[in-house]
């Protein structure tokens, strides 16, 4: 099958990582000690996640939930917001827990803009992604369903987001993807937890 992506995609995807690396080292670093000094544990989350085709990765993130929270979708969990460490909480509102990703974006297990990569055990997800043939395109840090509702939408409609990404991708789309999601995440609009 031809890869479902445009020419230059990986290219702005580098070029994107090592930019922000240049530019976030400090915040990361802060981040990165902030998380450390307030809760006992690892600075980085490393969770399974579905790749391209669906191969397993390891993603990172800054860790947000305490040690004994069970290993889930956060929105499966029963009082989620009991589980944040003390930092957690503005970590996610303003997403600076997934700067860590760039790494996964250097490596080329993720790309700047495409669909998030889902839990290694959301089999329904994976399934359906599966079955319309999203599984073929590398996961994103940001995404087409990520602009239209983010945490708040139900796996069917999410997976047609993810299908009119595939049949629409070019980088024009990738660059108003990028934008949007600067909004979104400034106006810290679709995050529920």
């Amino acid at each position: 099958m031809r890869r479902p992506e445009y020419r230059g995609k990986r290219t702005l995807d580098v070029l994107f990582a090592v930019a922000a690396l240049m530019l976030a080292w400090v915040l990361m670093l802060s981040l990165a000690l902030l998380v450390k000094l307030t809760s006992p544990g690892p600075v980085f989350y490393w969770s399974n996640r579905v790749g391209r085709e669906n191969r397993i990765f390891r993603m990172p993130k800054f860790r947000t939930m305490r040690l004994d929270t069970p290993a889930v979708a956060t929105h499966l969990l029963n009082g989620p917001e009991q589980y944040l460490t003390p930092v957690g909480g503005f970590l996610r509102r303003t997403s600076l827990d997934e700067l860590p990703q760039i790494w996964s974006i250097l490596t080329g297990k993720m790309s700047l803009v495409g669909p998030r990569p889902a839990l290694f055990n959301q089999d329904d997800l994976v399934a359906q992604r599966t079955e319309v043939g999203v599984h073929h395109l590398v996961p994103g840090l940001t995404g087409w369903a990520q602009i239209n509702g983010r945490d708040e939408l139900p796996i069917p409609r999410k997976v047609q987001l993810d299908v009119e990404y595939l049949q629409n991708i070019s980088l024009f789309l990738d660059l108003k993807i990028i934008f949007l999601t600067f909004v979104k995440v400034l106006k810290r609009d679709g995050v529920s937890h």
